[in-house]
């Protein structure tokens, strides 16, 4: 009888794992990995911080596998200073040549490949000594005598002080090299990617025709506010867990500059970018950032005015007030027949696409604006129902607290 080859237990195990580890990938609008990888394209130290378990290095492991870059794993709390400093050598005569600091060999590798994704994993246990010996391969990509390429990318993973194996806080020097990013669980892409399909980490599109006008409205954007609240240029926080996070200093906001960049090139959702300018300048200076990108993209009140049938207002409510505000500011700065006018007819139009109550206080600051000899436009009496619905309702409410301190 033919014999056949037994096949251990060992082999079907191994069929049976090929098989879970069997998945695909798909293009799925994913907030987070859009800012991952807008952060690798623009070749910023990137850590992304998160509880144990929640995905972040098989992220980091699918987007090299992605973008087609060898990953460099590095847990850095197992590693000795001189590891990242670089180690010494002593030559034939170190009197005249000196004593070179060798780098260690994952360093040489990512040398010789030219590019890669250097992956520095539990960056959160690693004691201060390494951390101060990171600095210079985080800023630099130095490794002792030797520089990386331009074509290696450096992302970090953390996990919180309070659920870290003998964690401490990030020195705010480390700290202040990196864009942070808070990373969370989707529990439908969880689902779906336990089912075999994950999402696809791609690198951002950028439209090579709005490269030079997103530099500029970058720049506006953040020299702008630095210029209104200097106080922002450099902010050390008071608060030992707040230093090992995201603070403004010149070096943050050159990488904040750089992301906005980045994100209006790649046309980025407004999520996306909150992310990226918390992530580098805090969540205090980088909301001040938002609010002021947001009024940089309103409407000038001199083009309005100028032809209100066919003004088209900010849908948000707060940008809508600020416009309109903005038109009856423009009016009082130079008040003329034709102006006040057409504020009103920017008033009714407001009034027909938005919510009425946003149109309350300008149609009053307007109407004060009133010379004796300009006739009251007709689309006053449009608006008359909601100014005085609003009055009425201001001595309700006026009433009830009268009421209500008398009622004690």
């Amino acid at each position: 009888m033919p014999s056949y080859p037994q096949v251990s237990q060992l082999d079907i195990a191994g069929e049976l794992l090929a098989l879970l580890r069997d998945s695909t990938t798909e293009p799925r609008p994913d907030v987070q990995l859009e800012a991952l990888t807008l952060t690798v394209a623009a070749d910023l130290p990137v850590l992304l911080w998160g509880e144990p378990g929640i995905g972040k290095t098989a992220a980091l492991t699918q987007l090299a596998e992605t973008l087609d870059l060898p990953l460099t794993t590095v847990i850095a709390s197992v590693h000795e200073p001189s590891d990242f400093s670089g180690l010494p050598i002593v030559g034939d005569n170190p009197a005249e040549q000196g004593v070179p600091m060798a780098p260690p060999d994952w360093a040489v590798r990512l040398v010789r490949a030219g590019r890669g994704l250097l992956f520095l994993d539990e960056l959160s246990t690693a004691p201060p000594a390494v951390q101060a010996a990171l600095l210079r391969l985080v800023l630099e990509r130095r490794i002792g005598a030797l520089q990386l390429p331009p074509g290696v990318r450096i992302v970090a993973a953390a996990n919180p002080r309070a659920s870290a194996a003998d964690g401490w806080e990030l020195s705010p020097p480390l700290a202040n090299r990196f864009v942070h990013l808070q990373w969370t669980h989707d529990h439908e892409v969880v689902v779906r990617g336990l089912g075999g399909t994950w999402p696809r980490a791609t690198l951002p599109r950028l439209d090579p025709e709005r490269l030079a006008a997103a530099v500029e409205f970058a720049r506006r954007a953040v020299c702008g506010l630095l210029a209104a609240r200097p106080g922002l240029v450099h902010r050390l926080p008071s608060n030992e867990t707040r230093r090992g996070g995201p603070w403004p200093s010149p070096r943050s906001w050159d990488m904040a500059l750089s992301l906005v960049a980045f994100a209006t090139a790649a046309g980025s959702s407004r999520e996306v970018l909150s992310l990226l300018v918390r992530g580098t300048v805090g969540d205090g200076p980088g909301l001040e950032l938002l609010a002021s990108l947001d009024r940089m993209d309103l409407p000038d009140p001199e083009e309005l005015l100028a032809d209100p049938a066919g003004a088209v207002l900010p849908e948000r409510g707060d940008l809508r007030q600020a416009v309109l505000d903005g038109v009856v500011a423009a009016v009082r700065n130079r008040p003329e027949r034709d102006r006040w006018d057409a504020a009103w007819a920017l008033l009714v139009r407001a009034l027909e696409t938005g919510a009425p109550d946003l149109v309350v206080v300008p149609a009053n600051t307007l109407a004060a604006l009133r010379r004796e000899d300009w006739d009251v436009p007709a689309a006053i009496e449009r608006l008359a129902g909601v100014v005085s619905l609003s009055r009425r309702a201001d001595q309700v409410a006026a009433r009830v607290a009268v009421g209500a301190k008398a009622g004690r």
